[in-house]
């Protein structure tokens, strides 16, 4: 059970949410619990939002994007966004379960996708504090300098989502699926 009350409905939510869920709702075709918990806060849900929709024109692949949240997300120990990024790997990514079980690991079957996810579950484990060296493989595999700067953006949105829903125990309302380890 959630330890923050969240707003049931979109008309539930504060005055100032209520368009951005809509959009929410529009886009996905449900408007989940995450994004109904952030709305208690407007301005935090347009950040949010903001950030996401921006990085979603980036240069990384919308697969590659899925990959990182599942390793940010095992890293951190968030069962809601493993649940969620899971939910999203397989029916919208097109990810399958081999590869995303390698995803929970910080790692991918596919060779330049594996330099992401290995960069971004370093990223997370040790908090920014990379090597010449991490830097170095990620670039080898092909990726720009504009690549790294949006997987360490993805880290960190995901880091927020993943301590938010931590911290409030947001429902999850995907099919669950549990961290591995502790965080």
């Amino acid at each position: 059970m959630s330890r923050i009350a969240t707003p049931a409905t979109i008309a539930d939510a504060p005055t100032q949410s209520q368009p951005l869920l809509d959009a929410v709702k529009a886009q996905l075709g449900v408007v989940p619990n995450m994004f109904r918990l952030i709305s208690t806060s407007p301005q935090a849900l347009e950040g949010y939002l903001g950030m996401s929709g921006a990085l979603g024109k980036g240069a990384l692949p919308a697969p590659t994007r899925e990959r990182i949240a599942l390793a940010v997300a095992e890293v951190n120990g968030c069962s809601y966004c493993l649940s969620a990024h899971t939910y999203l790997g397989k029916h919208v990514a097109k990810l399958d379960d081999a590869e995303m079980t390698a995803n929970r690991s910080g790692a991918s079957n596919d060779p330049v996708a594996d330099a992401a996810v290995h960069f971004a579950a370093k990223l997370t484990q040790e908090r920014g504090r990379v090597s010449e060296a991490d830097l170095a493989a990620v670039r080898l595999a092909g990726y720009t300098d504009a690549q790294l700067i949006e997987i360490v953006q993805h880290v960190a949105l995901n880091t927020w989502t993943n301590y938010l829903n931590v911290a409030f125990a947001t429902d999850i309302d995907f099919p669950v699926v549990e961290v591995r380890k502790a965080a």
